[in-house]
């Protein structure tokens, strides 16, 4: 590597401001806030719902008249 080119890296904390979950990674930031993290973000804990697509499905159906059995 060349030097004085690449950033400085630093080992931060990452605050959940959603949960207030820690953890330690890298970065070139020194410090690093997130909105969710995988405590509280719906996908990771299983609390997810899919009704936007259902909502979809209908008007796809509807347009094109394809009834249901």
């Amino acid at each position: 590597m060349k030097t004085g080119i690449h950033p400085k890296y630093f080992q931060v904390t990452v605050t959940c401001s959603t949960c207030g979950n820690t953890f330690v990674t890298g970065s070139t930031s020194k410090e690093l806030r997130v909105d969710t993290c995988s405590n509280c973000h719906p996908f990771f804990t299983g609390k997810q719902k899919f009704l936007a697509a259902d909502g979809r499905i209908d008007k796809f159906n509807k347009r094109y008249s394809i009834e249901q059995k």
